[in-house]
């Protein structure tokens, strides 16, 4: 399996990393930039999201992945109205993507499609309606998140556990992969890592 991980060790405080297009769902005004933190997994710096928008967004330019996977560990630190980390992929464009996210504030996680702008919920294999699985998630504690993409199936883990799968093919060609968070969110990301399928 190919993979890149990408971490922010060279990258200047306070500007946005290279490569990616900050970018959103929706209205507001995302704010991506590259920080100090002790506590990062990587050495000292992190990619925090401290904006406000309907869904900030943050897509890696070069990427285009049809089968594979995305990592990334994430601390959310604040937010009111939400305090949400999520990866997206097969991402077309701001505005047609797929993103699983974990939320510090519902304490779940939760697969979605992003069609036209607009945001569903997916079905859980062998599950009809609900809502994502439900896990603790605390806030201001690095978590991992996973997920692994091939056809129509997508699986998805968190901290290392297998939380539960999801088909769907609304969005079946190779898209970019990227960094999600919504609405008030604070929350910063390291060691971000993606490939596709051998």
């Amino acid at each position: 399996m190919s993979n890149d991980a990408v971490n922010f060790e060279g990258t200047r405080i306070g500007v946005a990393p290279e490569g990616w297009t900050a970018t959103l769902t929706g209205s507001g005004d995302p704010k991506w930039t590259v920080e100090s933190d002790e506590t990062a997994p990587s050495k000292s710096k992190v990619l925090k999201q401290s904006g406000r928008a309907t869904f900030p967004l943050l897509l890696k330019n070069t990427t285009s992945i049809k089968d594979g996977f995305v990592e990334m560990k994430f601390k959310a630190i604040a937010g009111s109205q939400d305090r949400a980390a999520g990866m997206v992929w097969r991402a077309k464009d701001a505005n047609n993507y797929y993103v699983t996210r974990a939320n510090a504030l519902e304490d779940n996680v939760v697969l979605y499609k992003t069609v036209n702008g607009v945001r569903s919920p997916l079905d859980i294999v062998d599950r009809k309606g609900g809502y994502g699985i439900d896990v603790e998630v605390p806030a201001n504690i690095w978590h991992s998140l996973r997920i692994d993409f091939t056809g129509s199936r997508f699986r998805v883990s968190f901290n290392g556990k297998q939380l539960f799968e999801v088909e769907d093919s609304t969005f079946t060609d190779a898209g970019k992969v990227g960094l999600w968070t919504k609405a008030d969110s604070v929350t910063v990301f390291d060691q971000i890592s993606f490939g596709e399928a051998q």
